[in-house]
C-alpha cells in the first residue's frame, strides 16, 4: 500500500507545484516498494534511474526470512513519514523533519508491540534446517516475464544448483526470537538438506489455506486428510532420487494398511461389543414385577449346590493330599485328612443339594478348607499333584465306564422280566376262566368279524393289561365304537387270561375278539421261513450262548438278543395279516405299548396312493435311515436300497390287505428272510425286514398321527405328545414298569381300571 501511495505521490509531482524531489523521498521509494510484498514485483512506473546509493542493493535480503513484527515495523515507520512528508509540503508546513521522524518511530514501536505480544496465536518457529533460495527483488520490466512461468518441483531448483560451491545466506530465529544470519558453503552441508523453492511453496500454502477455509464446516478427519494429502505432495516433490521416492510410497503404504487394520479391528470389537449387549438384554427376565434387587431372598435357589460342590471338591483333594503325604511318610497329616475326608463323605452322602445336608456341613467344609492349605503349604508341588490328579480321573473314568456296562446289563433285565403284579393277573385270570366254564362258551357276533365296511383292528400281544388299555382308550374316543372290531391274538399260555378279561370287562358296544396263534396250523416251518429259523439249532446257539458272559458287555448284548419278543412268533405275525384275515381289505395294525387320544376313524379314508403299508416318518436330519438297521457293507444290502432312505415305526400302520395280495408282499418277506439266515443283513428285531419289505411301498402319514418316543426319550414335546392322535411308549422304558419314565406314565395310566378286582387282588395301583 505504502509503495502505491508513494507513486501517486511522485506522479503528482510531474503535474502540480509540489515538490517530492528531494533526496530522502527518493531513497524512500524503491526501499518500500521492495518491502510491500512478498511476490516478484515489477519497478514502479517512472523509476528508470539507478537505485538510491544509500538503498541496500536487493542481493542483501537474499535469504532473509525477517521477522512479522520487523516487518510491520519497517511498514508502520515508512507509512507514518510518507503520510507527514504528504501533510507538510501540501500544508507548507514549518515542522522539523526529526520531530516527524521521531513521531513515526514512537508510533512504529507501539504498533510493533501491539502485534508481536497480542497475538495469541503466534508461536516462534523452530530452527529449520532446510534453506530457503529466497526470491530475488526484480528491478526491471523485463524481468517481469519469469512471473509466469511456472516452477512446480523443488527438487529442480535443487538440481541446478546441485554440485555447484556458492555461498548461502542462511536466516533462521533462536530460541529467544531474535533474528541470526549465518553464511555457509553448499558443499559443507550435509545430504540431509533440501533446497526448497519459496514460489511454489507459497503456492501451495495459499492453495492449502482455501481448501481450509473452503472446507471448514466439514468434519475434523477430512481436514486432516486434506491436509496429511498435501505434505504426501510436498514430500514427493522434495524427493531426490527414485530409490527415496520408493521408500516413501512403500511407508505411506504401510501406514495406509495399517490404519485400515486398525479402523477394521475397531470396527469388529464394538460389532461384538453390541452383539454382547443385545444378548444380555434378550436374557433379562422383565416377568417378574417388584424383584429389583438380586440380593433379596426371593432370588435364593432352593435347589442351589454351592455347598454340595465345594464338599465334594475338597473330597477329591483331600484324597489327592492323602496320597501324597502318605508316600512322603507324612503320618500326622495323613491321618487327619483322612479323618476330614470320611466325615465329609458321610455329610455328602447322597444329597444333591445344599438342602438336604446336615447342619454341620459348613462347618465341616471350613475345617477341610483348613486342613487343605496346610497340606498345600507342605505338600503342594505341581507336577506332582497333577500326576496324581490325572491318575485320579483316569481311575473314575474306568470306573464310570464299568458302573455304565453294569447299568446297561441291569436294565435289559429288567425290562424284560414280568413284574410280580403283572405275572400275577394272567394266573387269577387264567383260573377262574377254567374255574367258572367259559372255555365253552361260544362267541357271538361272528358277522362283524369278516364285514369289511367296518373298522378293524389287529393286536399282538401277550400283556393283558397293555392290550386293554389300547382297546379302552381306542373305543373311549372313537365316534361309532359298535363299528370298530378287535381282533386280538396271543400266545397258548396267556390265551385264557386275555379271553376271561374282556368276558369279564368287555368295552361298551365294541366287538373284541380273541384267538391264539397256535389255532394257525397253517403257520408252520415248512411254510414261515422265520419259524424254521428259531427252531435251528445255530439259532438258539445265537440267541442263548450268553450263559456265561466272557463280560457284562457281552451278557448285556446277548440279553438283548434273548428278548421274548424276538423269541415269539408273535412279534413275526405282523407279516402274515392277509392269511390271518383272509375276508378283510383294510385293517389297522396296533402295539401293545401305545394309548389312542383321538378317534383314529379317519385313518380308513387316507388315500395310500397304491402303496400297501400307511406310516408316519421317523428320520429326522441324518437318524433313523436304512443305514442304521441295515448292514451296508454286503453287496445284497447296498445294491438294492438306499443306505438314506427314510424310516418309518411300527406301532400304528395302516395295511391295505388287497394291495398286499396283489404283490405277494409275504414272499417278499420270506425271500430276505432266507436270505439273512446267518444274520449278515440284520441282526435282530421286525423293523429292519419291515424296511426291506415294505421298501418304496409304504405311504408317509401326518405325523400327528403318531408320537414316538416316550419310552426313553425324557425330552420329547409335550405339545406335540398332547395333540397326537396315537402316543407310543417304544424302548425300555414301557409304562407299567417301574422304570417308566414319569412324566409319561399318566397319558397310559388314565386308562387303567384300577378299581377292578383283579387288579386290586394283585396290587396294581397308580
Amino acid at each position: 500500500m505504502s509503495c502505491y501511495v508513494m507513486k501517486y505521490l511522485k506522479s503528482k509531482n510531474d503535474s502540480s507545484s509540489l515538490s517530492f524531489s528531494s533526496p530522502e523521498f527518493d531513497f524512500l521509494l524503491p526501499f518500500v516498494c521492495s518491502f510491500s510484498s512478498p511476490a516478484r514485483r515489477r519497478r514502479p512506473p517512472g523509476l528508470d534511474q539507478p537505485p538510491h546509493p544509500l538503498l541496500p542493493q536487493p542481493q542483501f535480503f537474499v535469504g532473509i526470512d525477517l521477522h512479522p513484527g520487523i516487518s510491520i515495523l519497517f511498514k508502520g515507520l515508512l507509512h507514518c513519514l510518507i503520510t507527514s512528508w504528504h501533510i507538510k509540503v501540501s500544508m507548507a508546513s514549518t515542522t522539523s523533519p526529526l520531530l516527524t521522524f521521531g513521531f513515526c518511530l514512537q508510533f512504529s514501536l507501539v504498533l510493533f508491540h501491539l502485534i508481536v505480544h497480542g497475538a495469541e496465536s503466534y508461536v516462534s518457529p523452530p530452527i529449520r534446517r532446510d534453506l530457503r533460495s529466497s526470491q530475488l527483488l526484480y528491478d526491471c520490466e523485463e524481468c517481469d516475464d519469469g512471473k509466469d512461468q511456472n516452477i512446480t518441483s523443488a527438487a529442480k531448483l535443487g538440481n541446478r544448483l546441485h554440485g555447484k560451491d556458492i555461498d548461502i545466506i542462511a536466516t533462521y530465529s533462536d530460541t529467544s526470537g531474535g533474528v541470526r544470519i549465518k553464511r555457509v558453503k553448499m558443499k559443507d552441508l550435509s545430504t540431509s538438506w533440501v533446497l526448497e523453492n519459496p514460489v511454489d511453496r507459497s503456492h501451495v500454502h495459499l492453495q492449502k489455506d482455501s481448501q481450509t477455509l473452503k472446507d471448514s464446516s466439514q468434519s475434523g478427519t477430512i481436514l486432516q486428510d486434506n491436509v496429511e494429502h498435501s505434505e504426501v505432495l510436498h514430500a514427493l516433490n522434495l524427493a531426490k532420487s527414485p530409490v527415496k521416492l520408493q521408500r516413501l510410497v512403500m511407508r505411506l503404504r504401510r501406514r495406509d494398511l495399517r490404519t485400515a487394520l486398525l479402523i477394521q479391528q475397531d470396527k469388529e470389537a464394538d460389532d461384538q461389543i453390541r452383539l454382547a449387549a443385545i444378548r444380555r438384554s434378550g436374557g433379562l427376565d422383565t416377568t417378574l414385577k417388584g424383584k429389583y434387587s438380586i440380593w433379596r431372598r426371593d432370588f435364593e435357589n432352593p435347589n442351589s449346590e454351592s455347598v454340595l460342590n465345594l464338599m465334594r471338591d475338597q473330597i477329591i483333594m483331600a484324597k489327592a493330599y492323602a496320597n501324597i503325604a502318605k508316600s512322603d511318610n507324612e503320618t500326622t497329616l495323613y491321618n487327619t485328612l483322612i479323618k476330614h475326608y470320611r466325615e465329609s463323605q458321610r455329610s455328602v452322602g447322597e444329597a444333591t443339594s445344599d438342602a438336604e445336608l446336615p447342619p454341620s456341613a459348613l462347618a465341616q467344609a471350613n475345617a477341610m478348607g483348613h486342613v487343605l492349605a496346610l497340606a498345600k503349604d507342605r505338600l503342594y508341588e505341581c507336577s506332582i499333584v497333577s500326576r496324581k490328579l490325572r491318575a485320579m480321573l483316569q481311575s473314575s473314568e474306568e470306573n464310570v465306564n464299568s458302573l455304565r456296562k453294569k447299568s446297561g446289563f441291569l436294565i435289559q433285565l429288567a425290562a424284560k422280566t414280568v413284574p410280580k403284579p403283572l405275572h400275577c393277573l394272567p394266573l387269577k385270570l387264567a383260573a377262574d376262566y377254567f374255574l367258572n366254564g367259559y372255555q365253552n362258551k361260544g362267541f357271538s357276533d361272528k358277522e362283524k368279524l369278516e364285514d369289511p365296511s367296518l373298522y378293524h383292528y389287529a393286536i399282538f400281544s401277550d400283556n393283558v393289561l397293555a392290550t386293554s388299555v389300547v382297546v379302552n382308550s381306542t373305543v373311549l374316543h372313537s365316534i361309532n365304537p359298535e363299528k370298530h372290531v378287535f381282533h386280538i391274538v396271543t400266545d397258548k399260555l396267556n390265551f385264557a387270561a386275555m379271553k376271561m378279561w374282556f368276558i369279564v370287562n368287555p368295552p361298551p358296544k365294541a366287538t373284541v375278539e380273541v384267538q391264539s396263534i397256535d389255532d394257525f396250523k397253517w403257520l408252520n416251518a415248512s411254510y414261515c421261513s422265520v419259524l424254521r429259523q428259531l427252531e435251528s439249532a445255530r439259532v438258539k446257539e445265537y440267541y442263548f450262548k450268553a450263559n456265561n458272559p466272557s463280560s457284562f458287555t457281552a451278557g448285556a448284548d446277548n440279553l438283548k438278543y434273548r428278548n421274548p419278543k424276538y423269541l415269539s412268533m408273535l412279534n413275526h405275525l405282523r407279516f402274515y395279516l392277509p392269511e390271518v384275515y383272509p375276508k378283510l381289505y383294510k385293517i389297522l395294525f396296533l402295539d401293545d405299548d401305545i394309548v389312542v387320544q383321538k378317534d383314529l376313524t379317519p385313518l380308513w379314508s387316507v388315500d395310500l396312493h397304491g402303496m400297501v403299508n400307511g406310516a408316519v416318518e421317523t428320520c429326522k436330519e441324518s437318524f433313523h435311515r436304512f443305514d442304521k438297521y441295515l448292514n451296508f457293507s454286503n453287496p445284497k444290502i447296498y445294491k438294492n436300497f438306499d443306505a438314506n432312505a427314510c424310516g418309518w415305526a411300527f406301532g400304528m400302520n395302516m395295511f391295505d390287505l388287497n394291495e398286499w395280495r396283489k404283490q405277494n408282499i409275504t414272499g417278499i418277506y420270506h425271500h430276505w428272510q432266507d436270505l439273512n439266515e446267518d444274520r449278515t443283513l440284520w441282526k435282530l428285531g421286525t423293523l429292519p425286514p419291515g424296511l426291506i419289505t415294505f421298501y418304496n411301498l409304504t405311504y408317509p402319514l401326518n405325523r400327528s398321527w403318531h408320537a414316538l418316543g416316550l419310552g426313553y426319550d425324557p425330552a420329547l414335546n409335550q405339545t406335540e405328545i398332547e395333540n397326537a392322535a396315537v402316543v407310543h411308549y417304544n424302548g425300555n422304558y414301557k409304562p407299567w414298569l417301574d422304570l417308566a419314565i414319569a412324566k409319561y406314565k399318566s397319558y397310559w395310566s388314565r386308562y387303567v381300571q384300577y378299581d377292578n378286582p383283579y387288579l386290586q387282588l394283585c396290587n396294581i395301583n397308580d
